[in-house]
């Protein structure tokens, strides 16, 4: 927004005096007889700048003018941000929906490839679901190989389950060798008790 202080090239604080040096100079720089072939824009310009002049140079128009300025300068600035908020809302929105769609397809395309679905089959069904050929390529490819590293992963997981089993079966079996002596040592054992006794009957 140009104001009358950017006409004359002045601060807002400037003096009498220096809006009075400003004026003289803008006269001279755009009086029409001094901008041969531009009259028409020299013209206007300087009925801008006498415009100025006429109001800054008159302390009470001053600050009216002032008074207006700062009260449409807090407008204007209220609308921005006000614009702003709503254009970032409407950028959250649309963020927000582009990646529920994305989650979507991609949990579609998930769902066939589970199902043991090629990449031709898990494309065209992107494709079917209005999603366009890159992404869907793409979307394909990544969910593809996720499920390939899920299946290797559970594939190389079941020996490192089954090893602890055959641990376990393995020391128990050892346990009831200890608490079960084998059929020889039980014979000996009875041995052992019936010779004894045999030789006494004996003599």
């Amino acid at each position: 927004m140009t104001t009358l202080y950017d006409t004359l090239s002045i601060p807002e604080n400037a003096t009498a005096e220096e809006i009075k040096r400003a004026y003289r100079k803008a006269v001279m720089r755009w009086h029409p007889d001094r901008n041969v072939g531009q009259e028409h824009v020299a013209r206007a310009a300087f009925l801008d700048i006498r415009n100025a002049y006429a109001i800054l140079s008159d302390p009470a128009q001053r600050h009216v003018y002032d008074a207006v300025f700062a009260e449409e300068m807090k407008r204007q600035d209220a609308q921005r941000l006000r614009e702003e908020q709503e254009q970032a809302e409407r950028e959250a929105a649309l963020r927000a929906a582009q990646e529920a769609e994305y989650a979507s397809r991609v949990a579609l395309a998930m769902r066939f490839a589970t199902q043991g679905y090629n990449r031709d089959v898990v494309r065209g069904v992107l494709l079917a679901h209005d999603c366009n050929d890159d992404l869907a390529c793409r979307i394909a490819d990544s969910v593809l190989a996720l499920h390939a590293s899920r299946q290797s992963e559970v594939i190389s997981a079941e020996p490192e389950e089954a090893a602890p089993h055959t641990q376990d079966t393995h020391d128990t079996h050892h346990a009831q060798q200890e608490e079960d002596p084998p059929p020889a040592d039980r014979v000996r054992s009875f041995s052992d008790i019936w010779m004894p006794f045999w030789n006494v009957l004996r003599s």
